[in-house]
């Protein structure tokens, strides 16, 4: 019966020491906010989703693929990336270079890297945590093209912060 007057707490013991400490749980992720997200913060590979703004629909995208952004190499506080995407018909390539400042995201979308294709403009979203852009691409004026106005959303890759 000795044995049994010290198994109580001593079972209770052992429970608290391999509990971890409050203390040493995960560490809250600390979101920037949209207003103070930094160009340098745009880096890295971001999925591409495209829809028409007119009868589309995030779930059922037109167009699909992937940006790649890197400091511009002459524009500091900017990036310069490449965009790899399908479209009906064939994939489209395209060098692009841009902004974020006070959470606005602002895109220059050019094919030959000479003349501007598209254009975005956007907003970093303040439930995406500085990992996701929403807004519009569209033809960029004077441009002769069968491109419609559609919504964008980008999401920074998986591994990518």
């Amino acid at each position: 019966m000795t044995g049994l007057r010290y198994a109580a707490p001593l079972t209770a013991a052992l429970l608290l020491c391999s509990a971890p400490p409050s203390w040493a749980q995960t560490p809250a992720v600390v979101c920037t906010a949209p207003a103070d997200m930094a160009p340098a913060q745009l880096y890295g590979l971001w999925q591409l989703v495209l829809w028409p703004q007119v009868g589309g629909s995030e779930t059922s995208p037109t167009s699909t693929g992937a940006l790649l952004f890197e400091r511009h190499p002459e524009y500091p506080g900017s990036v310069r990336g490449n965009l790899k995407r399908t479209t009906p018909g064939n994939d489209r390539q395209a060098l692009v270079s841009g902004d974020v400042t006070s959470g606005e995201f602002n895109l220059d979308e050019s094919a030959d890297g000479v003349t501007m294709d598209a254009v975005w403009e956007g907003n970093v979203t303040a439930s995406g945590c500085g990992q996701e852009l929403r807004g519009i691409r569209r033809p960029a004026e004077g441009r002769a093209t069968t491109d419609r106005t559609m919504n964008f959303v980008l999401k920074k890759a998986p591994g990518w912060r």
